[in-house]
């Protein structure tokens, strides 16, 4: 069981949320997805983070200290992370600016995909890459509403997410899951034959099967006491799942009473901002590692948020858990 006295912080120098994390084919990394559009390396103690790629081209006004959710549809927000372990390709979902990729040498990431069946991808959240096919996975949390709005997505209630596969061969995207309520991490199994997804409005993981006589249908594999986040293979078993937030006695209401949701939506101030800067000194850090059944085998958690708030994902590598947070100005590294 991972300890919290033993985390070590690799601090950034301006901007938040270390949302997601990837190592590349040699083992180099960490990489991680800011909130001011860039995708930045881990280089080690003596040259540290070093900037590797951004996901928009407009970048005035996109360094620096400033409100970057105000900015981020201008700038990118990009959020999953994946290694074409073959390439050598960096892809990546960028909540504004869709699926892209970036090759060995960073840069400026290409679009692949922003559309899916005629309707913009509004939200695009996280992936996963099939490295036997190089088939990927990935999800756009709402056709309604954007990133900088994603409390929005919570408490209308909305289900116009979609879980969509897309073949770099052909260039066709495929959507295999639609009316999903905030679709947001995706995971392959070990064996391909099918990926969970968490959704995070209803707090559960759900199993989407690839292969097998189930090819095509849909199940619930957990249901959890928290708001997922992006979801990591684990190398001793299972699955890694951030969660958010706990679901809380005021989540529970909410739920109860939906049009409760939509008395606050119409509130004249801009309520995701405000509770994304709640979210900032209050709560705390929590993830749990699923066997593959949905049994809970570990849970890693800062109740108090002391050392850790909001964990956007885990990765596992090493013997050591790499730990993501949209909040936090660094990521973590803890023993296992």
């Amino acid at each position: 069981m991972p300890k919290l006295e033993n985390l070590k912080r690799f601090r950034l120098r301006v901007p938040l949320g270390p949302e997601s994390l990837a190592f590349d084919s040699l083992g180099e990394g960490p990489y991680t997805s800011l909130s001011d559009g860039r995708i930045i390396r881990w280089q080690g103690s003596k040259k540290g983070w070093t900037d590797f790629a951004a996901t928009s081209a407009d970048r005035d006004g996109c360094g620096g200290p400033h409100d970057h959710h105000q900015a981020e549809h201008i700038c990118g927000r990009p959020l999953g992370l994946c290694f074409d372990e073959t390439r050598g390709d960096l892809y990546i979902a960028d909540a504004y600016m869709g699926l892209l990729r970036v090759g060995p040498q960073g840069g400026l990431a290409t679009e692949i995909v922003t559309h899916a069946q005629g309707i913009p991808l509004r939200f695009t959240n996280s992936l996963d890459i099939d490295q036997s096919s190089g088939a990927i996975y990935f999800t756009d949390s709402s056709s309604q509403y954007q990133r900088r709005h994603y409390l929005s997505v919570v408490l209308s209630g909305d289900r116009s997410g979609r879980l969509m596969k897309y073949d770099p061969a052909s260039k066709q995207v495929e959507v295999l899951v639609s009316n999903l309520a905030f679709p947001n991490g995706v995971a392959l199994s070990k064996d391909g034959s099918s990926i969970l997804l968490a959704e995070t409005t209803s707090c559960r993981i759900l199993r989407y099967w690839i292969k097998t006589s189930k090819a095509g249908t849909l199940e619930v594999f957990a249901q959890l006491r928290g708001f997922p986040d992006n979801i990591k293979r684990s190398p001793r078993g299972g699955y890694w799942v951030g969660i958010h937030s706990k679901r809380e006695k005021l989540s529970e209401l909410l739920f109860s009473y939906p049009w409760l949701g939509n008395v606050l939506l119409k509130l004249p101030f801009d309520i995701t901002k405000l509770q994304s800067a709640l979210s900032r000194y209050r709560g705390g850090g929590f993830a749990v590692r699923l066997g593959e059944n949905g049994d809970v085998l570990e849970v890693f958690e800062d109740d108090e948020g002391n050392r850790l708030k909001s964990v956007s994902e885990i990765m596992e590598k090493d013997g050591e858990l790499w730990i993501g947070s949209v909040n936090l100005p660094f990521a973590g590294r803890c023993k296992i």
